[in-house]
């Protein structure tokens, strides 16, 4: 079913919370499934990420890909970030039930709703970014 890492990130979650005045702030949300990942991100002048945190509503799954995302990317740069992919995430936790694999999908979008926005923010183009398909702030 789950495996160790899955159930210790679930229950004993990394950077969770809100960062104010965040660099980038990206939400995102599975409407199927009801999950919704908001991910916070602090970007120094080097492009290096600082902090990061999340907010999840949903399934024990989506919590675990969440916090995992965010160590994943926690001290990397904005393009070593971007690199983060699902299959990353759910690798790192030891893998995902096939019908919680849309949760690892949506901690990748997360990442790239979060730097879609820094990226807005500072008038900057980061190669490889591609606009997210939808915003549920919009």
């Amino acid at each position: 079913m789950y495996s160790e890492k899955v159930l210790d990130h679930f229950e004993n979650p990394r950077n969770m919370g809100e960062i104010e005045n965040a660099s980038g702030m990206g939400t995102v949300g599975n409407a199927k499934c009801g999950d919704i990942m908001r991910m916070y991100l602090d970007i120094d002048d080097e492009g290096v990420i600082r902090d990061v945190k999340f907010k999840t509503f949903g399934c024990g799954a989506a919590i675990a890909t969440s916090s995992m995302a965010t160590e994943l990317v926690k001290g990397k740069t904005v393009q070593e970030a971007l690199k983060v992919t699902n299959k990353a995430v759910m690798e790192a936790l030891d893998g995902l039930p096939p019908v919680k694999v849309h949760c690892s999908l949506l901690a990748e979008e997360a990442i790239h709703a979060a730097l879609w926005d820094y990226a807005q923010k500072n008038g900057i183009v980061i190669e490889g970014l591609e606009k997210p398909k939808e915003d549920i702030n919009d």
